[in-house]
């Protein structure tokens, strides 16, 4: 039979055998726990007792195990269970428990610590001594563990090994982060929404978005950002500074992100797999885009009317429709749009480029998109299906048309006069009529 009785951070156990001859043995037994933790080496009275002093937790719990001996031929009255009242017979003195050797006191603060050398190293956070010198770095270190953490910036050392993949790191905090990719854990939780990340460190950046702050400001011009690795990115805009070669190519990038993305060109590289259908693409974050097509998640929508996107980037263009926008100028004429690659694809038009060739006949078209529309004809496929009726088409536009026979939708007016069509191509044929222009006609020879 053991009783056990925790007060406080003490706890105390009673352990077998537990017979008590008399209240005598019983106020011994008191006398007994109320030993201070840290006389560990008080010897007890002799024949009878046995005091043990355990430290087995951060919090200051320990253990008094008390043994009864039998002496002689001395009969021992059993104690039962509702006889002996732990609360009421034991008793525990109520005061703060102290580590053992907790003794070594910060001279400028209120912290203690068990042992000296630990105590030295706090101090330097107050008189910013830092002993400890790389012999490949101006600035010295306050811990020797740091210093051996840096030296391996220098040595490439990584001896902290994931036993889940073939990955190592510098550092042990590094790897504890990595390992929780694997297990999918979570702990950092943002206070003020649902968000939850595997480092502390991601979740002070994410917190930023919340509060508005931007640390990091650039010395150049009057942006800041939330985050240091932005800034030095930004900071190559200024400098011109590329400094990642690609190793197939000659062609530089201010980013390692940047050329590890350009080289799966060359190798056709496609690591991050749909779960929802086969495809695969070169970058996360073109995935992201791509599952929305299943979810229907249209996070973007626009200020000024009721539509969404999927991408941020078909926002910006949809705005100029608002604002009439067109910041892409033709280089060989006066045309202007509010696409990039609506003026790449316009540019060919000059330079009579057409790099897209059709894989089942001779002939290559200027942009991809004809291409697409082109190889429908092979194919045969028609894609675009009228919601009405049973026809199809081969393209989108065709398609908007043909639903208009049906709605007698008319959105192109003549500024002439109040006649409305459905199709564009039919009012620019009809306002010939009012300019008397006839392209059709053929040319008398004089």
């Amino acid at each position: 039979m053991s009783l056990s009785f925790v007060k406080e951070n003490l706890e105390v156990n009673l352990v077998q055998p537990i017979s008590l001859y008399n209240n005598e043995n019983r106020k011994k037994s008191n006398k007994i726990v109320e030993m201070k933790h840290n006389e560990k080496n008080t010897k007890p009275e002799e024949g009878s007792y046995i005091h043990e002093n355990v430290k087995n937790s951060t919090f200051g719990k320990f253990e008094v195990t008390v043994k009864n001996e039998i002496e002689g031929n001395e009969e021992p009255m059993q104690i039962q269970d509702d006889e002996m009242k732990c609360k009421e017979e034991l008793e525990i003195k109520e005061e703060p428990i102290a580590f053992i050797g907790e003794n070594y006191q910060c001279s400028q603060g209120d912290k203690a610590y068990s042992h000296n050398s630990t105590r030295v190293k706090h101090q330097r956070t107050h008189s910013g001594d830092k002993p400890y010198q790389c012999n490949q770095f101006d600035d010295g270190l306050s811990w020797n563990g740091t210093l051996i953490n840096h030296q391996r910036a220098h040595t490439g050392e990584k001896p902290y090994q994931c036993c889940q993949c073939d990955k190592a790191f510098s550092h042990r905090h590094v790897l504890i982060d990595h390992q929780r990719t694997h297990t999918g854990e979570k702990p950092y939780q943002c206070i003020q929404c649902d968000k939850a990340f595997s480092t502390n460190s991601n979740l002070i950046i994410h917190q930023r978005k919340h509060s508005g702050e931007k640390p990091y400001q650039c010395r150049q011009c009057d942006k800041s950002f939330s985050q240091h690795s932005t800034l030095v990115n930004h900071h190559r805009i200024h400098t011109g500074e590329k400094q990642y070669q690609c190793s197939q190519c000659d062609k530089t990038f201010s980013r390692n992100s940047y050329r590890i993305i350009h080289q799966r060109k060359h190798t056709g590289e496609k690591p991050y797999q749909c779960n929802q259908c086969d495809k695969a693409f070169s970058t996360n974050s073109i995935l992201i885009i791509h599952q929305r097509i299943h979810s229907g998640e249209k996070p973007y929508e626009c200020s000024q009317c009721d539509k969404t996107f999927s991408q941020n980037s078909n926002l910006v263009n949809h705005l100029r429709t608002h604002t009439m926008e067109k910041p892409y100028h033709c280089s060989h004429c006066s045309k202007a749009f509010s696409q990039r690659h609506v003026l790449i694809d316009h540019q060919r038009t000059h330079t009579g480029e057409k790099p897209y060739q059709c894989t089942q006949c001779d002939k290559a078209f200027s942009t991809n998109s004809n291409l697409i529309i082109h190889q429908r004809k092979h194919t045969g496929e028609k894609s675009y299906q009228c919601n009405q009726c049973d026809k199809a088409f081969l393209r989108k536009c065709t398609l908007i048309n043909h639903e208009r026979t049906h709605t007698g939708e008319k959105p192109y007016q003549c500024i002439h006069c109040d006649k409305a069509f459905s199709q564009n191509s039919t009012l620019i044929q009809h306002q010939r009529t009012h300019i008397g222009e006839k392209p059709c006609q053929s040319i008398q020879p004089t």
